[in-house]
């Protein structure tokens, strides 16, 4: 009995640790790249790719409506993985507000495409549900 009621424990703790790390099923999703703003540019020119960048903000509810919706999503993080430099910043911390700054962000979230050299393609405020963000992508 008292094996089942660890193993009991030990399931809820790991159930409990995966809806708490904000990652559903621990690593799908679109993939950041981890480096800075220099570095993700050198890494889009040599691959020949345009970059995503979504600039957020910590208190920002819809924000966190796409990470926990739109970025989970199968079909957006197989394409934007394949075809662009993915890049995420807080734009009133870090190198985000420099970012912020410079493509003139008003409001949050704000959803950026840029060329391999870091030209503005388009942007967009606001929410998208994986659909509309997948055709955001492949427009």
């Amino acid at each position: 009995m008292k094996k089942i009621g660890l193993l009991l424990v030990l399931l809820i703790s790991c159930l409990a640790y995966s809806c708490l790390s904000g990652e559903p099923g621990g690593k799908d999703g679109i993939k950041f790249f981890e480096g800075g703003w220099e570095a993700a540019l050198q890494k889009a020119k040599a691959e020949h790719k345009p970059i995503f960048m979504d600039i957020y903000a910590t208190w920002c509810g819809p924000c966190k409506l796409l990470k926990k919706n739109t970025f989970v999503d199968k079909a957006v993080a197989d394409y934007y993985n394949a075809n662009y430099i993915n890049l995420s910043f807080d734009g009133e911390n870090g190198e985000g507000v420099m970012l912020a700054q410079k493509f003139q962000i008003t409001g949050y979230p704000t959803l950026i495409i840029l060329s391999p050299e870091g030209t503005l393609v388009k942007m967009q405020a606001g929410f998208l549900p994986p659909d509309d963000f997948l055709a955001f992508g492949k427009q």
